[in-house]
């Protein structure tokens, strides 16, 4: 069983380090503990949040406020692993966000100071160059070859079509949604019921970007559930779906055949490196965050060879800013570690320099997606955590709960902040 995998059930006496070891409490080290309690009044300083560390230590400036219940072990799992000891802290209990704070607006404070504004930052400067000695490197055993990408996207995708089916829309489209104007609307109002509209505009925004219409012979990379195949098939387009994770593949078949597609539609379990043919459009949808650094050219190279003459390329990808991309591309973060092993999320720049020296590409940013995105997490958090029963009767435990609710908090954060953005690219050729 890997680290990321549900693990079994287990009873609420059962330590959490039994089930996940991953999160066992680091062995206490006195020079880290320190190093890792001076991190947090430097960070505090000028936080717009507060942090109760313990009944007599309380630093920041006000607002949502998160309590720390276990002090020594909260400051030990920071002063072992700056990348994942926070969230990790959140895993094991840690902490939690003072009662009626919301846990993305707790950690939105956080996330602005890696926004777009170069000059913000959570420690000073002289403090980040010593952040090497509480951070890890991105492991070996991540590597998005052939073998290596299958593995780490079936870790992910292949957690339980079940569990996915609960919190996502019937579409079952697991990226932005598109809301229009109502992206930017208070959050507090976003409701499971707006989801599925959202999605179907996202879904023929990209097929409007792509030209798709009757008889186009489409290419759909990285399929998940099969939501955009059916969209084009019912559009008249005839339409190749590929993904990596097997389980995936089965549930969008008979989504397909559900559908009334299945004549137009054909699911392949096959690595996007190895597909051949010549289409119309060739579509990826949150695809090239999973792809790997190394193999971003490849990626591209690959749609490249795919399009016909005249043919459109559309990719949605989560990105952000470029020098912040630059400075932790090979730091093992806590979404790598829980979430998405080998996953990178690029920057615009880098997709433009990329097609740029690999293919004969030409790069267009079609629509920006990130205030949509926020408000797709909180859509599929607030639902997450109200099909928490449910979900749970599928065997994931408690842990895995707060793993997915600080997943898409903390994701939520970032796109509310603009650390992340999400975006849509038409590719021509040159």
């Amino acid at each position: 069983m890997t680290d990321l995998m549900p693990p079994v059930r287990r009873s609420v006496h059962q330590p959490v380090a039994e089930t996940w070891p991953t999160l066992a409490r680091p062995r206490s080290n006195p020079v880290r503990r320190y190093g890792a309690a001076t991190a947090i009044k430097l960070i505090a300083k000028d936080l717009p949040a507060t942090i109760h560390l313990d009944s007599n230590r309380s630093y920041g400036l006000g607002g949502p406020a998160m309590r720390v219940h276990r002090t020594a072990a909260f400051l030990d799992r920071l002063g072992h692993d700056a990348g994942s000891g926070f969230g990790e802290a959140y895993l094991a209990g840690d902490w939690d966000p003072e009662p009626g704070t919301d846990l993305a607006d707790l950690l939105v404070p956080f996330a602005e100071r890696f926004s777009n504004d170069e000059t913000r930052h959570l420690l000073p400067k002289w403090a980040q160059s010593l952040r090497w000695l509480v951070t890890r490197s991105q492991p070996g055993d991540q590597e998005n070859d052939r073998a290596g990408a299958r593995e780490n996207i079936s870790r992910h995708y292949d957690l339980s079509n079940a569990m996915f089916s609960e919190f996502l829309d019937p579409t079952l489209t697991y990226s932005a949604a598109y809301f229009g104007d109502a992206a930017h609307g208070d959050l507090a109002t976003a409701s499971y019921d707006e989801l599925t509209e959202a999605q179907l505009r996202k879904l023929d925004s990209i097929l409007d970007a792509a030209g798709v219409q009757s008889g186009s012979r489409v290419l759909d990379i990285g399929c998940g559930w099969a939501s955009l195949a059916i969209r084009a098939a019912q559009r008249g387009a005839w339409v190749t779906a590929i993904t990596i994770a097997s389980q995936q593949a089965l549930l969008a078949q008979r989504r397909i055949a559900d559908a009334g597609v299945g004549d137009r539609v054909q699911v392949a379990l096959r690595d996007y490196r190895d597909q051949i043919g010549e289409f119309d459009a060739v579509l990826s949808v949150e695809m090239i965050e999973a792809v790997g650094e190394k193999y971003w050219p490849v990626y591209f190279e690959a749609i490249e060879r795919r399009l016909a003459p005249g043919g459109v390329g559309v990719v949605q990808a989560i990105v952000m800013p470029h020098e912040r991309m630059l400075a932790t591309r090979n730091t093992f973060t806590w979404v790598q570690k829980y979430i998405f092993p080998g996953g990178l999320i690029p920057s615009i720049k880098v997709i433009e320099d990329v097609t740029a020296q690999h293919t004969g590409l030409h790069t267009d940013v079609v629509r920006h997606l990130g205030a949509d995105y926020a408000r797709t997490l909180r859509v599929w958090r607030n639902r997450f955590i109200e099909r928490w029963p449910e979900i749970s009767a599928l065997g994931f435990d408690d842990t895995f709960g707060r793993m997915w609710e600080f997943y898409l908090a903390y994701s939520e954060a970032g796109f509310r902040t603009g650390y992340l953005d999400d975006v849509q690219l038409r590719l021509t050729r040159r």
